[in-house]
């Protein structure tokens, strides 16, 4: 069975990236744009666009020209807008780089990526230097001063002007953003200009933000998600935008409660924090309008709990790098958003779920992985064709690797990845359902679940938690096993200090299991 959006199909602009998202620096241009959360200090749509064109000439100036890519190495600045889409009015490539890499890890993505330049900070060139002598890099760019850097401000002083540049839409790759590799080897994800103007008309049916709105970034630009819906969709729309430079739950709350932020767009153990977290009732967000969690499952419990607890608007999405990166999203009406789905297909966009062994087209109700296809799937992966025909079949549908399922009114729910299944006597066991059951426990502040070898069983579940209070590995078992059938019962409890998490808010599993192997 194909799932089909309820929305009707939208045109989508065959124009570049920039021109779409900078569509609002003539009209808005004395609106503050991006707002640093810290300091105040804003810039204006008018002197964003401004910014562009000057910092486009001084790459070009420099040599930069169509095809080049440049690496972006820094945590969210209100200055990342610029530098992303001065490369892209060149003709050029952007592959974002989280800013926690070792220089081995930027090396690698540097060297894959074919990176021309690198933009940095100061307190980020030890590892830049390093990568940049085992790297194509020819120049590194640093915001303020650093040795062996050429200043940001530098490139703003020149008075030509940047070249005009054909760009094919549907050819020219626009974003090089890296999978996160919790599955499998980093690869280079290949969005071309149509693929993510596609996107931002697509959630712009489903997200209804206005010029009047305030959005927070406490998510990092280097991902897909704080990139492309947060950062580009907010200056598409013609909001304000607060930037953080990292996350910090009070610096987070204060900043809601300074800027009267209307949208914030987080992650699930964010919205844990705000549905358990004591500090959150210190602060005044009445300003927020809508809370949506995406990059991660997040459980019917803590939706509904952050909702009742903020009085606003709480939603999901669904999506991946591979896909722009939104394929699904709630509708923002509160006679029909369905807590605990991460909604129905964006505009322009089929969905199905497949049976893992078959391949079999399955009907509503029934669990299996969730294929998508629509104008926002990716060229493909950076130099790796047989992962790219692994990934979309000759039908053009993505296969996301993500287990779940559709009611019977196209609301899609995630249930985890197919990988990461626990097959305990070969049943399927899913780690996301019990995570969400532990979290509900009071005296637990986070939670994961891995298989653990068995010698009978084959994998066991295992818990990892978090404690915010006292609690026996005993009376945790005897919780989560109330609730579950037999197959699923947790077997085992370990309490650690902390959950290791993704930037994008995704449970690395893969580490808590190679652990857990290494001690067999």
């Amino acid at each position: 069975m194909i799932f089909r959006s309820p929305y009707p199909d939208i045109t989508i602009p065959e124009v570049p990236l920039t021109e779409l998202v900078l569509r609002h620096v003539e009209d808005l241009k004395d609106k503050p744009a991006l707002i640093h959360g810290l300091t105040g200090r804003a810039m204006t749509y008018g002197e964003l666009g401004e910014m562009v064109r000057l910092l486009a000439a001084g790459l070009a100036e420099r040599g930069f020209k169509k095809g080049d890519v440049f690496a972006i190495f820094s945590p969210n600045l209100i200055e990342y807008a610029v530098i992303f889409h001065a490369v892209l009015s060149l003709g050029g490539i952007v592959t974002t780089v989280n800013p926690l890499y070792t220089s081995d890890e930027l090396a690698s993505q540097l060297s894959d990526a074919r990176a021309k330049y690198l933009f940095t900070i100061p307190q980020l060139m030890s590892a830049a230097r390093e990568a940049k002598s085992r790297s194509n890099v020819q120049e590194i760019f640093v915001f303020g001063e650093a040795e062996g850097a050429t200043t940001f401000d530098s490139l703003l002083e020149g008075e030509g002007s940047a070249p005009l540049v054909e760009i094919n839409v549907h050819e020219d790759i626009a974003a090089l953003p890296f999978s996160s590799g919790t599955t499998g080897v980093s690869k280079g994800v290949m969005l071309s200009h149509y693929n993510m103007v596609a996107n931002l008309r697509q959630i712009e049916v489903t997200d209804h933000i206005t010029t009047d709105d305030t959005l927070i970034a406490a998510l990092p630009f280097f991902h897909i998600y704080g990139l492309h819906v947060i950062m580009n969709m907010s200056l598409y729309m013609g909001a304000g935008l607060v930037v953080m430079t990292r996350f910090d739950l009070e610096s987070f709350l204060h900043s809601i409660q300074r800027y009267k932020v209307t949208r914030a767009h987080v992650v699930p153990p964010i919205m844990l924090a705000l549905a358990k977290q004591p500090i959150v009732d210190r602060y005044d967000l009445s300003s927020l309008k809508l809370v949506m969690s995406g990059a991660a499952p997040l459980r019917e419990e803590i939706s509904r709990v952050c909702c009742e607890r903020l009085h606003c608007f709480i939603k999901q999405g669904y999506g991946m790098t591979e896909a722009s990166p939104a394929t699904h999203m709630c509708p923002e009406d509160v006679e029909v958003i369905k807590h605990g789905s991460v909604g129905r297909c964006v505009p322009n966009t089929e969905c199905k779920v497949i049976d893992l062994e078959t391949g079999r087209e399955l009907a509503a109700n029934q669990e299996g992985e969730i294929c998508v296809r629509g104008p926002q799937v990716m060229k493909g992966y950076l130099n790796r064709a047989e992962a790219t025909r692994q990934a979309i079949d000759n039908e053009g549908w993505l296969h996301t690797g993500d287990i779940g399922y559709a009611d019977d009114a196209g609301f899609f729910y995630i249930v985890d990845r197919a990988k990461e299944l626990i097959k305990y006597k070969g049943f399927q066991v899913a780690p996301a359902e019990l995570e969400a059951i532990l979290l509900t426990h009071p005296a637990i502040a986070d939670a994961a679940v891995i298989p653990s070898p068995d010698e009978e069983a084959g994998e066991v579940p295992k818990a990892f938690v978090v404690l915010k209070s006292d609690a026996t590995e005993e009376e945790i078992k005897d919780f989560v096993n109330a609730r579950v059938a037999p197959f699923k019962k947790v077997r085992k409890v370990e309490f650690i200090e902390q959950i290791p998490k993704s930037a994008s808010g995704k449970i690395l599993r893969r580490i808590l299991i190679q652990q857990e192997r290494e001690r067999k």
